[in-house]
């Protein structure tokens, strides 16, 4: 029986990113439709569930994405609610790629590295930084801050991440190179999740601290959110620091989002969110 991967997504058009590593991923046929809500997705759940019963349900899988984060929750949400008991699929939210990256990031900086009792700062505070300021959390770090420009967002977001997550992260203020080197003064760990073709920490900034012992960037677009960083560093030590460069946790990234879409014709009930993706990423070998 073909695996069949509904593919739904929150933009106009589908992906044709998340279109071909599906098919990498060992899926035989993607239905893919753009444009999607929760309100006009009961119908094509209802499709993948009911033409399909018993053990022959792993055989289809739903995957969501999308570049509006919210969206795409929203749509998982009324996803799950079209379930009717066992009469499921498996299913995997990945908005704009942000879920598999952030598990990239973090997996990529404990390669050689023991978070345990570290300070983490998140230079960002998008989807990606989120995300991976959760996983560092999870991982054991003493102190972990996520940045944004303005204060008021970072707390809102802190907040947010209470609220939903029952997690503790730090907001800070990143304004200027004087804000940024505040936070890196005795800092183990930092992340450049900025926006793509902004370099939101510079070396000025780096060079400053004495306790920095790991960097990364998830920005690949000139000019890099970190200073310094190539692309391809992976692992690589500049002045005692460990650098990480987008490529090579983008490399990582796409053997999350893979393993992560194989995993969903094993069984009917799997549910790959934020949080389930990453305990996925902790069980694949890290190394490129």
């Amino acid at each position: 029986m073909k695996k069949l991967l509904l593919h739904l997504d929150t933009d106009q058009i589908a992906s044709a990113f998340d279109s071909v590593v599906a098919y990498d991923a060992g899926a035989d046929n993607l239905l893919s439709h753009g444009s999607v809500t929760r309100d006009n997705v009961t119908g094509l759940v209802h499709g993948m569930i009911f033409t399909r019963g018993g053990s022959k349900l792993k055989n289809s899988a739903i995957f969501i994405g999308g570049s509006d984060v919210d969206a795409t929750d929203s749509v998982g949400r009324a996803v799950k609610k079209a379930f009717f008991g066992p009469v499921r699929v498996s299913v995997m939210l990945d908005p704009n790629g942000s879920n598999t990256t952030a598990a990239a990031v973090v997996r990529k900086v404990l390669s050689d590295y023991d978070v345990t009792g570290k300070k983490v700062v998140i230079i960002g505070s998008g989807p990606v930084g989120q995300r991976a300021a959760l996983y560092f959390v999870k991982e054991g770090a003493r102190e972990v801050v996520i940045t944004s420009r303005s204060m008021t967002r970072a707390k809102i977001i802190t907040s947010q991440m209470q609220a939903v997550y029952d997690v503790e992260v730090t907001p800070g203020e990143a304004a200027s190179d004087e804000d940024i080197k505040q936070h890196l003064h005795d800092t183990h760990i930092a992340i450049g999740a900025g926006p793509a073709g902004v370099c939101v920490l510079s070396k000025e900034a780096w060079g400053s601290s004495e306790t920095l012992a790991v960097l990364a960037d998830v920005n690949a677009v000139p000019p890099l959110g970190v200073e310094e960083m190539e692309i391809m560093d992976d692992g690589v030590e500049k002045q005692g620091i460990t650098f990480y460069g987008a490529i090579a946790i983008g490399n990582f990234k796409m053997k999350v989002h893979r393993a992560a879409v194989a995993s969903l014709f094993e069984s009917n009930d799997l549910f790959l969110d934020e949080t389930t993706i990453y305990d996925l990423a902790r069980t694949i070998d890290n190394k490129i």
